[in-house]
């Protein structure tokens, strides 16, 4: 799993080091490249198995519906592998970071099973949007909780 928040910098060719702790962590997780992609306001990087597991739930949806080829060519399209370079870099391509607005510093934070690459700036606001509506948001949040496997 992925936690904390650290501020890191994007140099002039796109590339972005990724935090060491985070980096062992995809490595022990798959052999294979993490994903990148836009999540609208930022952009997320997936380990390669939970990324496969989104694509296989997106490939259960019926892609009759107009509604369900939009919403999986916005996640998927965009997409692209994100090798991890021997200095511990990722290449940002520039249509990412054009859609996360992104500039040279930025905000890298880890939640739970992804990595969020954020304009510090974008990072701030929403974090003062969600405090804003902390308790409305816990409150949806214990109605769609999974059930436990125990």
């Amino acid at each position: 799993m992925f936690r904390g928040r650290f501020e890191h910098t994007i140099d002039q060719k796109g590339r972005l080091s990724i935090p060491s702790g985070f980096r062992m962590e995809l490595e022990r997780r798959s052999e294979k490249d993490p994903i990148l992609t836009s999540q609208g306001d930022h952009l997320a990087l997936y380990p390669a198995d939970v990324w496969f597991e989104k694509e296989r739930d997106l490939l259960e949806l019926s892609d009759l519906q107009p509604d369900v080829q939009d919403f999986q060519r916005y996640v998927v399209a965009d997409a692209c592998d994100a090798p991890i370079d021997k200095q511990g870099r990722v290449l940002v391509p520039a249509t990412l970071r054009k859609d996360g607005d992104l500039g040279s510093k930025v905000i890298i934070a880890g939640v739970l099973n992804k990595i969020e690459i954020w304009d510090p700036e974008r990072f701030e606001f929403k974090k003062k949007l969600t405090l804003m509506r902390i308790d409305e948001i816990q409150k949806s949040v214990a109605e769609h909780r999974r059930p436990r496997g125990d």
